[in-house]
């Protein structure tokens, strides 16, 4: 293992994922945190430590747009320092962290509590949130530094629940006579809440899970995406869909995409469907729902052709104490980021797509969408933040070896290659053929 150092790395004979997305052996020099070389074969000198990545591919580090790592507040399910944990055994580099904590994440002094925490205990970089409410417009223009604002439309209860059109309106609202007028990110979980609440009512009852895709069914998804869509090019505003879902979706954005509209993709909306409920029960349920079979073939195909732009694990961790409970009283969101990279090279090795088109989804298109400078690429100048991982060998996934605090994953005994091998954030080995150093703290990321 590695230990915490600002000693130089040279990270040798790896195949190397470039930035036109060919494939090279070459060797990587790390200097003061950034790649400071490419080469087919860099002499090393006594300062150096060597990695020897043969037989290995070197990825640029994922960046997972979209986690809810639970703390404060909610640190029985998970905290920053576990969930970090869990980020550098699954080669995840970065993380944009979601608002509902409790305290909420609505103004700058929780933006600032968080940041404070994640300085003292993530193994790995993060950005935050702020989350929108009806009454907090100046936070939402102010705080600093967030990545976009998040509004919950529906699966929400509390102050974050904004479904009112005069609230919507007033936060999608951007002066489009002043050049100046800040166009912050907006990040929608797109579910009509009104639609829910009824099918709910008509649902009362029933208590098989599987009754939770029917309720939060694909129109309640569309509705509140045709929404955001009409205010987002009604101000000209910055628009990103979180963890769509269904395939009426897709097939909107790919007919009324504006250049400024963005939409990501969960790894489980493309492998996971309805039937999993018959298999695993309630640890399937997650907001938005599970859908068809068709609904992965029409997100896959949306994902490969452009039409969504990256992928996001929307790790939402709860207790098996608390998923053992009978629906409805059982709470959705499931854990991801352990899984998430294997789980997408595992695609790339069955022909599915490509290496390349993996990690643009998860770190060279996110780092592009949320102009965070420096990340998403080998290449000198940029980050160190690197993955290396194991392409030609396959193990399960399993519960006993997850960092999660949660312990335990919706795929587990699903055979993966990809593995992460060593992950090295800011030129720091975090993570050492299955040993954590957890020393290492990543830095808070930027966005211009």
């Amino acid at each position: 293992m590695a230990s915490l150092t600002t000693a130089p790395l040279v990270i040798r004979q790896a195949q190397v994922l470039l930035p036109d997305g060919a494939m090279a052996l070459r060797d990587v020099r790390v200097e003061n945190g950034a790649i400071a070389q490419i080469s087919p074969d860099l002499p090393p000198t006594p300062d150096d430590i060597l990695i020897d990545a043969a037989g290995l591919t070197l990825l640029p580090g994922a960046i997972d747009p979209q986690v809810h790592f639970r703390e404060p507040g909610l640190e029985y399910k998970e905290d920053l320092f576990t969930a970090s944990c869990a980020c550098a055994q699954g080669g995840i580099t970065s993380f944009l962290e979601m608002p509902n904590t409790r305290p909420l994440t609505i103004t700058q002094d929780a933006l600032d509590d968080k940041l404070r925490r994640a300085s003292e205990k993530c193994l790995v970089n993060y950005g935050f949130f702020i989350g929108a409410t009806p009454e907090n417009l100046p936070d939402l223009r102010t705080a600093h530094p967030v990545c976009g604002i998040k509004v919950f439309m529906g699966s929400m209860h509390g102050p974050l629940l904004v479904n009112d059109d005069d609230a919507l309106e007033r936060i999608f609202y951007r002066d489009l006579s002043d050049p100046n007028y800040e166009n912050r990110l907006i990040a929608v979980h797109a579910e009509d809440m009104a639609r829910i609440l009824q099918r709910r009512e008509k649902y009362a009852g029933v208590s098989d899970p599987a009754i939770h895709s029917v309720i939060q069914d694909n129109e309640a998804a569309l509705i509140a995406t045709k929404r955001a869509l009409v205010l987002s090019k009604k101000y000209q505003r910055r628009l990103h869909i979180l963890h769509l879902s269904t395939g009426e979706e897709a097939e909107l954005l790919r007919q009324d995409k504006p250049a400024w509209v963005t939409a990501e993709v969960t790894p489980q909306h493309l492998l996971l469907n309805t039937y999993a409920y018959e298999t695993i029960g309630t640890l399937a349920q997650m907001n938005p729902p599970l859908r068809s079979p068709q609904d992965n073939a029409i997100l896959w195909q949306a994902l490969i052709d452009g039409v969504l732009d990256f992928i996001a694990t929307d790790h939402a961790p709860h207790t098996l104490e608390e998923k053992a409970q009978t629906y409805p009283n059982t709470p959705s969101g499931m854990p991801g980021v352990e899984t998430s990279l294997p789980l997408m090279l595992t695609q790339a090795a069955k022909g599915r797509c490509t290496v390349a088109q993996v990690m643009n989804w998860m770190s060279t298109a996110v780092a592009k969408a949320y102009k965070i400078p420096n990340k998403g690429a080998i290449a000198p100048g940029y980050d160190a933040d690197l993955v290396l991982v194991d392409l030609s060998t396959y193990r399960p996934v399993q519960r006993e070896t997850l960092k999660t605090k949660c312990g335990w994953s919706p795929f587990e005994g699903w055979d993966l290659t990809g593995w992460p091998v060593v992950t090295i954030v800011g030129g720091q080995v975090v993570f050492d053929h299955g040993t954590l150093n957890t020393a290492v703290r990543g830095q808070a990321l930027r966005f211009e």
